[in-house]
């Protein structure tokens, strides 16, 4: 590295020379009379030095050559306006003025100009492969949708050696059609991308509009897969911010990206507040939920975080991960399970967090159905009850849990689990210091279980994707954008609250599947869509919100509180305990007898239950 910054101010002062030199022959015609070249000569141990300063000044030596840009070209202006300036000052100091013809002064600072810019753009040009440009591949053709900043900045990136090269934009605003980006031309609306992608003979297009709206994007998508076209996308607007990754880390469009959700605008100020420099717990910290609260609690700065997991080799990927990603920030890996009461007491004593997020939970509706409803029940019910219990008794000032959709009016043992750890965390709340919250949320995409890597793997097998029934409808959300919501929502809570998360409108999972067959690159005469019949437990739809219940805004858009039935009773809950706390495992028709008899929303779908 140091090389190469002497190789640089080595150039500088080279150009320097040149152009004082270069000065004197422009002004006498290139004839410099004798006592002319001494003067010339006598004058630059003066004239280098002070140049060679004020670029130092103004940073020409912490750019890279490679990226040079116009921020460069302002501060070779600004120092060489400073030599304009500070040159013939020494010059006078030291009595050389007046053996210095005016016409150097002003020439020697505009070749200085162009030596030293013209040199690091046209290294620059090189190293993009504009001039003396060899490639063994041919690059593949593409077209670009959208002709905006972002597009811009993606073509200053796939210029040169890339294994791309873009031979059109698209874009509906008609005041660009027929214009220029970078070389390129704009040739016509987002409609058209099929007739143009023929014409020239392209297979593939990048749709580069991360700030869009999301049915924009979504629009765009679709008719790059009509057209038949492999569909590619740039990193969303969110990861651009960040600096994570820059606009030419092209990726496949994904089924987040056709979810068509908007970004989640954050509470930054408030959710510092709940989690800088606090001790802050996940349980579940190996799930899908929670090892995204994880990263995304990584982000806000706390002091330490507690990723609790029954799961060894779920915590272990978690901590290889985080020793990699945040290694500043102090972790503890704590193997448990929620609903042994002897570990989760040990951890919150030892530790002392002050925010807890109850991720851990049994989700599998047709597999907590009948033979494992018993397990359900004290994971979800009495697995909460001793995380919500320990966080009182460790005077934890914030208690998220983080229900489901199923909860309401449920129809399954699953869904009626999460009901009654809202229920445990609503008596627990009285006249207690711990604030609880519950966030209920519907499907989460990609999530461990969930239908889509069911969905990938049989199209990765080439067999029929499963679809339970025609007509049956789900709530969509990114892992991201639920871990996002959970965070907020414990900004906002004050005790006592079931948020309801906006799910935006509901997707049917027969479109699911074929959105995943398109993108997979496969029509649906080669992967056919199979109808298996609704599950034991399973609705066609899911409901956010119980009959009785009423909801009121919040100063978030995408969070609601639901006005639901609560329990106050220590009554109710003692007796709730006792039932989990019997010795004998009871017959799940019993289980679905007291079920009823604890949560009257409960209402099973089929009588059939297995002894």
């Amino acid at each position: 590295m140091r090389y190469r910054s002497f190789l640089v101010v080595l150039h500088d002062a080279v150009a320097a020379l040149l152009a004082w030199c270069l000065a004197y022959l422009l002004r006498f015609n290139f004839d410099i009379p004798d006592h002319w070249v001494k003067g010339m000569i006598d004058s630059l141990w003066l004239v280098l030095p002070v140049e060679i300063a004020s670029f130092w000044v103004y940073g020409l030596y912490r750019g890279i050559w490679r990226f040079a840009s116009l921020p460069d070209l302002k501060r070779i202006l600004l120092a060489v306006g400073l030599n304009s300036v500070t040159v013939p000052t020494t010059l006078f100091m030291y009595h050389r003025l007046s053996e210095t013809p005016r016409a150097v002064l002003v020439l020697s600072p505009l070749l200085l100009i162009f030596l030293m810019g013209g040199s690091r753009f046209l290294y620059r040009s090189y190293k993009d492969g504009h001039i003396f440009s060899f490639r063994s591949i041919e690059p593949t053709p593409v077209i670009v949708m959208g002709a905006g900043s972002a597009a811009s900045l993606l073509l200053r990136e796939l210029s040169g050696n890339s294994a791309w090269r873009v031979v059109g934009l698209l874009d509906d605003n008609k005041k660009k059609l027929g214009r220029q980006i970078h070389g390129i031309n704009i040739l016509g609306p987002l409609n058209d991308v099929g007739k143009f992608a023929r014409h020239l003979d392209v297979g593939q297009v990048i749709i580069a509009m991360p700030s869009a709206s999301a049915g924009t994007r979504r629009r765009a998508m679709e008719l790059g897969t009509d057209a038949d076209l492999a569909v590619l996308t740039v990193p969303g607007y969110d990861d651009l911010l960040s600096g994570k990754v820059s606009i030419s880390q092209i990726r496949r469009v994904e089924l987040d990206d056709l979810l068509g959700r908007e970004p989640v605008s954050l509470d930054i100020v408030g959710l510092h507040g709940l989690l800088k420099g606090k001790v802050v717990m996940v349980t579940g910290a190996g799930g899908s939920i929670g090892s995204e609260l994880c990263r995304q609690i990584a982000i806000f700065d706390p002091i330490k975080l507690i990723m609790m997991e029954m799961n060894e080799f779920a915590i272990y990927k978690l901590e290889q991960e985080f020793n990699e990603r945040y290694p500043t920030l102090p972790i503890v890996c704590a193997l448990g399970d929620v609903k042994d009461t002897a570990r989760v007491g040990q951890i919150m004593q030892q530790f002392q967090p002050k925010v807890v997020f109850h991720a851990a939970a049994y989700k599998h509706v047709p597999m907590l159905e009948n033979l494992n409803s018993w397990e359900a029940i004290l994971n979800n019910v009495l697995g909460t009850y001793n995380i919500a219990k320990a966080s009182i008794d460790a005077n934890v000032e914030k208690f998220v849990l983080i229900s489901t959709d199923k909860a309401v009016n449920p129809t399954n043992v699953m869904g009626t689990s999460k009901r009654l750890a809202e229920m445990v965390c609503q008596v627990l709340q009285n006249n207690s210091i711990t604030r609880f919250a519950m966030v209920r949320f519907g499907n989460v995409l990609g999530s461990t279980g969930s239908v889509i890597p069911k969905f990938k793997e049989q199209i990765a097998q080439g067999k029929p994707i499963t679809v339970t029934h025609p007509e049956i409808i789900r709530y969509f959300m990114s892992i991201t954008e639920a871990a996002q919501l959970v965070l907020q929502a414990g900004v906002m809570g004050n005790g006592g609250e079931i948020f309801v998360l906006d799910m935006g409108k509901p997707i049917k999972i027969l479109d699911l599947a074929r959105d995943m067959i398109r993108l997979s690159g496969f029509h649906e005469d080669e992967i056919k869509i199979r109808f298996t019949g609704l599950r034991p437990g399973e609705k066609l739809f899911e409901e956010l919100l119980a009959d009785d219940e009423l909801t009121e805004k919040t100063p978030h858009p995408k969070l609601r509180i639901a006005k639901a039935r609560t329990i106050e009773s220590k009554i109710w809950l003692t007796d709730l305990l006792d039932w989990m706390n019997q010795q004998t495992i009871p017959t799940e028709a019993n289980i679905r007898i007291s079920l009823k008899e604890l949560v009257s929303e409960y209402t099973p779908m089929t009588s059939d239950t297995s002894e």
